[in-house]
């Protein structure tokens, strides 16, 4: 056989491999989370860059240069940072996971302040009723709303009334959930709630990074901010009201005190996270694990992030909250779009990917092929038979 009969068979092969190809292009491949995922707690991999910096992974002190070291404190662990930009300012032992006993009423409150009504009367449990430790002295009647609730929380530190928010909020499991959900979007890495009280209790943990973290979202949310800064309000009792009085000694002594949140027990010791505003700045000083009377090396440490915020390169940044993801657009979202022009057909068409997306346009065209194939090869072989015998 010649090659003039070869060239037509090579063509008719290209057209099938072209006829053959898909109709459509392969989808580009999902791009990269610019947002990292915040890992659980304790689940951070080895080497990993701590929250807020790479100097905030010691365990010892974290201090800036060029300035006179913050005042000695007996706390185990502190964190001071500059409310307004963020910056850590200096720090010991920032992210040393400690029990927080009553400071976690802070993310109590910022988790639930957004979820409950703040009229809503409530009627305690006997449960709730009946906690042990720090109480406010609920009663089991629907005396009390939201908002008494959790002026109990932030100013009594009722460990009564975190039972009872609880159980406002859909159950102590619920709850729980809730929280550690919200720490873990504040990237509060260090923190675990096994309590809405902060009553000790295997496996719960913070540090002082993470309730500076807390409090900074918590000054940011006006009702927060102002259950803080109640020096003493009224109470419901069964016979009228009572008085109470907020347990954070600082704001009757310190100029600028907003308050946040103070706790101990016998084995998390003295803990502290509070904020407070001069010359139009806000400081906030966290500290964990203090053996003594606190109240002195808070003010001490106030003073010193104060003399240092604006002048003192920053040892680490108190991160920002993961950004809410963009909402799915709703059926009536999508009955009020326009419908596209007639010339945007195919932009209006769903992308699809997967098997279902095949077009069956290349599988009719390939049994096209296929079948000029069959009818070109029979008379190819009837020439060449005809050819043979002329031979």
């Amino acid at each position: 056989m010649g090659t003039k009969h070869i060239a037509p068979v090579g063509a008719l092969l290209s057209v099938i491999a072209f006829l053959g190809a898909p109709a459509y292009a392969e989808p580009p491949a999902h791009t990269r989370s610019l947002v990292r995922p915040a890992p659980a707690a304790g689940t951070e991999p080895t080497g990993a860059e701590p929250v807020g910096g790479v100097r905030l992974g010691g365990r010892g002190l974290v201090l800036p240069t060029g300035v006179k070291a913050p005042p000695r404190t007996a706390a185990k662990s502190y964190v001071i940072a500059d409310a307004d930009t963020g910056e850590v300012l200096a720090a010991k032992d920032p992210h040393g996971r400690y029990l927080p006993a009553s400071t976690l009423k802070a993310l109590t409150a910022l988790t639930l302040i957004p979820k409950l009504d703040k009229a809503t009367r409530i009627k305690p449990s006997r449960n709730a009723v009946n906690q042990e430790g720090s109480a406010v002295g609920l009663v089991p009647k629907p005396l009390y709303t939201v908002e008494d609730l959790f002026k109990a929380l932030l100013l009594v530190s009722g460990n009564d009334s975190a039972m009872a928010l609880a159980e406002a909020n859909g159950g102590l499991h619920k709850t729980l959930a809730d929280m550690n959900a919200e720490a873990k979007r504040l990237q509060a890495l260090d923190t675990v709630a096994k309590t809405p009280s902060g009553l000790d209790k295997p496996g719960q943990s913070s540090s002082a990074y993470d309730l500076a973290l807390i409090a900074r979202a918590g000054l940011a949310n006006p009702d927060f901010r102002r259950y803080i800064s109640l020096k003493t309000d009224k109470f419901p009792a069964p016979k009228g009201y009572y008085e109470i009085g907020n347990h954070n000694k600082l704001l009757w002594r310190y100029k600028g005190m907003i308050g946040v949140k103070n706790g101990w027990t016998s084995k998390a010791l003295g803990s502290f996270v509070g904020a407070a505003r001069r010359g139009g700045h806000t400081v906030i000083v966290a500290i964990m694990r203090h053996e003594g009377y606190f109240w002195g090396d808070v003010a001490d440490l106030l003073d010193w992030g104060f003399t240092a915020r604006g002048k003192v390169a920053p040892v680490g940044h108190l991160v920002d909250p993961v950004p809410e993801p963009a909402p799915l657009p709703t059926a009536d979202a999508a009955a009020q779009s326009p419908a596209p022009a007639a010339g945007d057909a195919d932009a209006a068409r769903p992308v699809q990917t997967g098997e279902e997306s095949a077009s069956p346009a290349p599988y009719l065209l390939g049994a096209a092929a296929l079948a000029a194939l069959a009818w070109s090869g029979h008379r190819l072989r009837r020439r060449l038979r005809r050819t043979g015998s002329q031979n």
